[in-house]
């Protein structure tokens, strides 16, 4: 089998040769240029129609052919619809053939969404080598541990050698120093063999300030009346908006069908601004529903506002499969540090209680977007939403990275408790997600890092200090520099020393009791009649109801001290246990030892 998207951009080798197509409405002319090494390079005038769109045929012209758009004349550009830019964003695109890959005839359909334990990783530190073929030897231990989908962080051609991804600027070219398109595929063909989705974080809310050339010859990409936190906010609703979304949403058909992702994950979509009369999420699910029919394909989105009109329990066209749930994470990071500093504020009072609202209700603040400096506006009345719909994690890139230090919450609460928000995260009805690393307690950072030079390098250095500086700005680890990225990488021995072992295994053992007393009931789920009641100071008793009766609970004591708790608030005699943490079959019922947790699922009686 060998899959191509066609799409109305880029290089597409036909007819003998090559046709290049650019939208470049605003270019008075506009040439391919065929790099020649260091003879200057082979040009080909190319022709423009009414809307704006350059079209130019090279007969000669091959798979790993290296060519540019040269624009008025003068400035030379990649193909912002690059399928590989081998030296960089500001070097020649290449021609390829994405039918020169074979895929296998497996039948490989994916897996469907309650069957979802994703596990993030970047690409970058993954590995020592930081390639997609490294990376793929490391697979079979993720399906040995219960993983059943991969998630990479941004993969888009970026400039440096190293960064997080987020600034991309080739949407449709793996960056370079991870590896060439056929060894991504060769990546997502290995998961699939072992079992594995693969889903692919997504950036459709800006381009990276490095390398990006499209103000030149098509400044229509960019909106004249919005903006973002990063920059100039893409062009979804206004003029020429039409050519710009269709460049995206055949970016995420491109990623689905030539590369077979199983899955996307679309970043901060509270910076993508659309007042038209279809939003351009809502247009983008409806076409990936509709070409990948058959396919069990995902879509998941970041969303720091907590709005939740994308979601719905099921793969609906113009809907979306689940979000990202901050808000557990947050309290159950404030509920075990104690710190209310910058975004943990709204968290602050009373984490135990919001932390039961997170269980049972998975969202602490529906509806609510968050102002400038974090904090959370109003609490809107909202519906219950379903618990399948949302992603909880004690751990992920923003969450880690974005410490001044880089400090995973294992680091930051005592050893007895560096177990339970891992365990916390798996085992509740909603989809979990593992950063790369966590599944043997990593003791690594993971800080934020990005190749930059010159005055943007020093604009980032400075933005770090200020960002922290209340304390925190000594001996900051240098953004830019190779030794911060060196330093995120989690050392994969670490995972057969004796603590890395025994978390390893427990892990293992939650996956395992998710995978039979969980992923299976996820149909049966009700929506909004769950429960949880507060146990002394440091105690959650929770329970989460199916139609057909039974419940599945959890007596959590999130503290150093064992509580001894009445009748009421224990479960049925007959319950089976799922899962246990610091918790012998000895205990006497009623003692929850410190730090310990314990799931069981039964019927529901009624007292």
């Amino acid at each position: 089998m060998r899959c191509q998207h066609e799409m109305p951009f880029g290089a597409r080798i036909e007819n003998g040769g090559v046709t290049f197509r650019l939208w470049g409405p605003g270019a008075r002319m506009a040439d391919v240029a065929i790099d020649r090494g260091s003879a200057p390079p082979e040009i080909h005038p190319a022709e423009a129609d009414a809307e704006g769109w350059w079209e130019c045929h090279v007969p000669h012209a091959t798979a790993g052919t290296l060519y540019r758009w040269r624009i008025d004349g003068g400035q030379l550009v990649p193909d912002p619809a690059s399928r590989q830019n081998p030296q960089g964003p500001h070097g020649p695109s290449c021609v390829v053939d994405p039918k020169q890959f074979e895929w296998d005839h497996t039948g490989w359909t994916g897996r469907p969404w309650n069957e979802t334990v994703l596990y993030e990783l970047h690409v970058g530190t993954f590995t020592p080598e930081g390639t997609f073929e490294a990376a793929a030897e490391r697979l079979q231990h993720l399906a040995d541990t219960g993983v059943t989908a991969v998630e990479l962080m941004p993969v888009a051609n970026f400039a440096g050698r190293f960064g997080w991804g987020y600034d991309g600027v080739l949407p449709f070219a793996p960056h370079d120093a991870y590896g060439t398109p056929d060894e991504l595929k060769h990546f997502v063909q290995q998961a699939h063999r072992l079992g594995l989705m693969v889903f692919l974080d997504v950036v459709y809310n800006h381009f990276g300030p490095d390398g990006n050339y499209l103000s030149l010859y098509a400044p229509g990409f960019f909106s004249k009346t919005k903006g973002s936190p990063w920059g100039a906010a893409i062009n979804f609703d206004g003029p020429e908006s039409r050519q710009v979304r269709d460049f995206f949403i055949h970016n995420a058909l491109y990623w689905l069908q030539e590369f077979r992702f199983d899955g996307l994950r679309l970043d901060a979509v509270h910076a993508i601004h659309d007042d038209g009369p279809v939003h351009v999420l809502q247009e983008l699910s409806e076409r990936v529903r509709k070409a990948t029919h058959g396919r069990h394909v995902h879509l998941v989105l970041e969303n720091e506002d907590n709005g939740y009109a994308h979601l719905a329990p099921g793969p609906q066209p113009g809907r979306f499969d689940g979000q990202w749930n901050d808000d557990f994470h947050h309290v159950l990071h404030v509920a075990l540090t104690g710190e209310t500093h910058r975004y943990y504020h709204d968290y602050g009072d009373s984490p135990m209680d919001l932390l039961a609202r997170s269980f049972t209700h998975g969202m602490v603040f529906e509806g609510s977007k968050r102002r400038e400096g974090g904090a959370r506006e109003v609490v809107q009345a909202a519906p219950p939403q379903p618990l399948p719909a949302l992603v909880n994690f004690a751990h992920n890139h923003d969450q880690v990275g974005n410490r001044a230090r880089g400090e995973r919450l294992a680091q930051l609460v005592p050893p007895e408790a560096s177990a339970l928000p891992t365990l916390l995260a798996l085992l509740t009805p909603a989809i979990p997600m593992l950063f790369f690393g966590e599944e043997w307690g990593a003791a690594e950072p993971f800080l934020y890092f990005a190749d930059w030079e010159g005055e943007l390098r020093r604009a980032v250095q400075e933005g770090r200090k200020r960002e922290f500086g209340h304390g925190e700005a000594a001996d900051l680890p240098d953004p830019c520099s190779s030794a911060s990225f060196d330093a995120s990488r989690p050392d994969a021995a670490q995972a057969r020393s004796h603590g890395g072992r025994e978390r390893l295994e427990a892990i293992r053992a939650a996956l395992v009791a998710r995978r039979k007393c969980i992923t299976p009931r996820q149909h049966l789920l009700l929506t909004g009649k769950h429960s949880a009641q507060r146990i002394g100071e440091r105690g959650l008793a929770v329970q989460w109801r199916y139609s057909d009766g039974q419940m599945l609970s959890l007596e959590l004591n999130l503290g150093p001290a064992a509580l001894q708790v009445e009748p009421q608030h224990l479960g049925p005699v007959e319950a089976q246990c799922v899962f246990a943490h610091r918790c012998p079959a000895n205990t006497p019922r009623g003692t929850w030892p410190a730090w310990s947790a314990r799931w069981t699922l039964g019927e529901e009686i009624t007292l």
